[in-house]
């Protein structure tokens, strides 16, 4: 047997290797769409994944909401709140990797070393020490302890990654401009932000997703119907110890919940790609 064909087989394995797995991956999605057209009795109890009846009754039942909160509510809070975290994110993140990456200040190493630091810091430990001050400015039931903390750059990993980015771009760009006249802002409006497109589509793409996609904060400051997002109020469906759940409105309503995560994927998809691998071959 020849080279060719040894890396032919090997190539054919390797694909046919990462389509399985991904077939694996995709199957609880293609399961969760499929069995959200199944009437309520049959979800579980059906074993084939096609249905052996079809209805659409799950996402009236879903998107009739609840507590008399319908289900385009919480779509809309659930906008309102990660467009605000992507604004809030790229504006301070921005800031702090263009400090952190091209400024040179007293103790930015070490400012920048208890930044890395707290990447290793699981979130939860901050938890109650979050929930005590939110809670003493009042803001618990609303949406300002989700939306506050991302102009504050709290984020490490978007700002590690944009300094990566910033520290690759060259440094010649910053000293022509200082001489043509320009000041530091002026630098990081004209230069730096519109030179870190990709990594800065990477963190809003990331930050939409994080945000769209998270329970427990929602959870823990969301406290009303009124104010719930996509994430919390899945959950109202779902019965506690002895109560009874709503699958089929579960199912359906997460189906639906998907198609913004999709669309805002596949549409950036080359600036996602693109901001992945030049922040991660910077130095």
């Amino acid at each position: 047997m020849n080279a060719t064909v040894k890396n032919n087989i090997k190539t054919a394995l390797t694909h046919f290797f990462i389509v399985a797995i991904g077939l694996i991956m995709l199957y609880p999605i293609v399961w969760m769409i499929i069995k959200s057209f199944s009437p309520n009795n049959l979800i579980f109890s059906d074993p084939s994944l096609i249905p052996k009846a079809f209805t659409l009754e799950n996402f009236g039942i879903g998107w009739a909401g609840y507590a008399r909160v319908d289900f385009g509510t919480f779509f809309i809070n659930s906008l309102i709140i990660c467009v605000t975290a992507v604004i809030g994110n790229a504006i301070s993140c921005t800031m702090a990797s263009y400090s952190l990456g091209r400024l040179k200040f007293f103790g930015r190493g070490l400012w920048f070393a208890i930044m890395m630091v707290s990447l290793m810091l699981p979130g939860h430990v901050t938890t109650v020490p979050r929930y005590i001050l939110f809670n003493s400015f009042g803001w618990v039931g609303g949406n300002l302890p989700i939306i506050i903390p991302k102009f504050l750059a709290v984020d490490a990993f978007f700002v590690f990654l944009l300094v990566q980015f910033v520290r690759g771009l060259p440094a010649d760009l910053d000293e022509a401009a200082t001489i043509d006249g320009c000041s530091k802002t002026g630098i990081f409006f004209r230069i730096i932000m519109p030179l870190s497109g990709p990594a800065v589509v990477t963190t809003s793409l990331f930050t939409f997703l994080w945000t769209w996609d998270d329970f427990f904060n929602h959870l823990l400051y969301l406290t009303s119907p009124p104010s719930f997002t996509v994430a919390r109020a899945l959950r109202t469906f779902v019965g506690d110890a002895g109560g009874v759940s709503n699958w089929g409105a579960v199912l359906a309503m997460s189906t639906l919940a998907m198609i913004p995560s999709f669309i805002l994927f596949f549409s950036l998809q080359k600036y996602f790609v693109q901001g992945i691998a030049t922040t991660g071959i910077k130095g």
